[in-house]
């Protein structure tokens, strides 16, 4: 993991084409700004981890349902 410092204002860049920001910071929560192309998909991460685990679900619950269909 890359660790790095920024101040309110500051940024950085990702991949050439997704720039984060750090808008405002108050305690111990910071508030990022991030810009980035509309086909990049940008989730927090609790949200991210509950699609995986959605998709693990369907594919498991469908892919046995099509292997019982396909053996008879």
């Amino acid at each position: 993991m890359l660790a790095l410092s920024r101040k309110k204002n500051e940024a950085l860049v990702v991949n050439n084409n997704v720039e984060i920001t750090v808008l405002e910071i108050k305690g111990e929560q910071v508030k990022l700004g991030i810009s980035a192309p509309r086909e990049v998909p940008v989730y927090r991460k609790e949200v991210y981890v509950q699609i995986q685990e959605s998709n693990k679900a369907a594919v498991n619950v469908d892919g046995m349902a099509a292997l019982k269909d396909l053996l008879g």
